[in-house]
């Protein structure tokens, strides 16, 4: 059996998204780069983008990890909680 990359296994993971309730809340207009940048680099989903001085987040892809919650420290991230009932992630691959 031919070996799967992170990425292969990660295409397979079935996201059911509630696009009325996000399970994440962001503070978007928060200027430290430093911060920033480390949860653009952490996020594995690349959820968090910073491209020529702007910011921006969607929650479509997240693999629900948490990272960006440990990350930020209540700084960027404001509200982090699972996604309730059938809605989030559901992972194909160990």
């Amino acid at each position: 059996m031919k070996k799967m990359s992170i990425d292969d296994k990660l295409a397979l993971d079935l996201f059911r998204t509630d696009e009325e309730h996000p399970h994440i809340i962001v503070d978007l207009d928060y200027k430290d780069e430093e911060e920033i940048r480390k949860l653009v680099l952490a996020c594995p989903a690349k959820c968090y983008k910073y491209d020529e001085g702007i910011f921006s987040f969607s929650y479509l892809g997240c693999l629900e990890c948490g990272t960006c919650r440990v990350l930020s420290r209540d700084k960027i991230v404001k509200e982090w909680n699972h996604p309730h009932g059938e809605i989030g992630v559901q992972y194909r691959q160990g």
